[in-house]
């Protein structure tokens, strides 16, 4: 089963540009190319992504990825759950942050050390 993170990433990435090679791929998500077949082959099969070949030079026959309706909808849904969870994630670091500060103030203020020391 794909990752809510690394689906998002495929997604974005060919919606941006349908014509990346998987080894393109791959590099711009830091992953295997086998992991990257594995994935793409994962969103051909639930209808999220359609592959069609094209000649990108010579005889070199390559492949086009494009969002299907169910894709673009997919990534739709899944960019608002992965928002709310880094939404959350940032409020909890947030708070993380401002109770380091007051420890650092507090011990600060404690031993006569300001808070850049």
């Amino acid at each position: 089963m794909l990752s809510d993170e690394i689906r998002l990433q495929i997604l974005r990435e060919l919606e941006r540009d349908p014509q990346l090679s998987q080894r393109e791929l791959a590099a711009s998500l830091g992953v295997s190319v086998g992991k990257t077949n594995y994935c793409l082959n994962a969103l051909v099969d639930k209808g999220l992504v359609k592959v069609t070949n094209f000649r990108r030079s010579g005889n070199k026959l390559a492949y086009a990825y494009q969002l299907t309706p169910r894709g673009l909808a997919d990534k739709a849904k899944v960019t608002q759950r992965f928002l709310k969870i880094k939404l959350k994630e940032y409020s909890a670091l947030q708070s993380e942050i401002e109770e380091l500060r007051r420890e650092v103030s507090a011990r600060g203020t404690e031993s006569g050390m300001d808070e850049g020391t």
